[in-house]
């Protein structure tokens, strides 16, 4: 491929806010003059969101479905919904897998609404890097120099402590440490929370910090790779703490993702490190109770897109004759 990115964007579950903010971002001529833009999905449901939501200027299309929006129940969890936003998950994958394309960006797709068409899914993280066959892989929140990869995501919280190894502590420690490389940052200062309050009081509260977070982060260190901690999780994220990194690794889903979301809700972009192509995502959910009003907030949508069309641009001129 040449010329400017081309740039899978799926429109996720179409009872939700996707198809809206889909076609509302792309219709940005910030987008439009700077990457070739296509929209997967259900082409009625696209085009119903480009009537209602960009008066009529359709985007390009590349259909994995046929489902119609007078079929779809705005707001409702459904399967058939669930399982039209993750054949376009699927096919903009395989797309990027192929070379048609130099970058996936997702709209919010619900868990509930594919699990109850009876298929086990844990969230795009997870489906993305199964397609890739990738074993090593982490997800990223960022927003300009603040950056959030988990050592664990999408397990109940009681099995969060027995899923932080010394083995996946160092493999997504490694995976950050490349990413705020690759962005620019010769060498990366990254900080590591702790598992337990108060970073275990040495042990009184929980053993996990002493017997494997500090190992993790001392091996680390012998790699050349440069992190502090573990850090209280309670303080890591204060300004004046947060702001001395390049990149915190969270121990799990919620110690990372509540406060980055308080921090840059409106502008975060969740990332796949580590798989054979780029793939970016917006930070939040299908928000069911604004869907199809013309109300959704797009920029988070807005900064997936421009951080992937960065990253695809960089590739690109890595690989000039690709």
């Amino acid at each position: 491929m040449s010329g400017i990115p081309r740039i899978a964007l799926t429109m996720g579950d179409p009872a939700g806010i996707g198809p809206e903010i889909a076609v509302r971002t792309a219709a940005l001529s910030k987008f439009k003059d700077n990457a070739e833009i296509i929209i997967y999905g259900c082409p009625e449901i696209i085009k119903a969101a480009a009537e209602r939501f960009t008066g009529g200027k359709y985007p390009s299309i590349h259909q994995t479905g046929k489902m119609k929006l007078t079929e779809v129940t705005v707001g409702k969890e459904d399967p058939a919904c669930g399982m039209a936003a993750m054949n376009a998950v699927i096919a903009a994958t395989r797309d990027a897998l192929a070379g048609k394309v130099d970058a996936i960006v997702t709209c919010p797709m619900n868990k509930a609404s594919v699990n109850l068409a009876g298929v086990k899914f844990t969230g795009h993280t997870e489906l993305i890097a199964e397609l890739c066959n990738c074993q090593s892989y982490a997800m990223m929140q960022s927003a300009g120099n603040l950056r959030v990869a988990f050592v664990t995501t999408h397990i109940p919280l009681k099995d969060a402590a027995s899923a932080v190894t010394k083995e996946r502590i160092v493999e997504v420690a490694e995976l950050l440490n490349n990413v705020v490389k690759a962005e620019g940052i010769a060498s990366p200062l990254l900080a590591a929370a702790a598992i337990n309050p108060h970073a275990g009081e040495n042990g009184y509260m929980g053993t996990e910090d002493e017997e494997v977070v500090k190992p993790a982060l001392q091996r680390l260190r012998k790699q050349g790779i440069n992190i502090e901690g573990p850090f209280p999780p309670d303080t890591l994220f204060i300004e004046s703490i947060r702001t001395r990194f390049d990149g915190i690794l969270s121990m799990y889903h919620d110690q990372g993702h509540i406060p980055f979301k308080m921090l840059a809700f409106d502008r975060g972009v969740n990332s796949t490190l580590g798989l054979p192509v780029i793939r970016t995502s917006v930070d939040h959910g299908t928000a069911f109770e604004i869907a199809w009003k013309g109300i959704a907030d797009t920029g988070s949508l807005e900064a997936a897109l421009s951080l992937a069309i960065v990253r695809a641009r960089t590739v690109k001129q890595e690989k000039p004759n690709e």
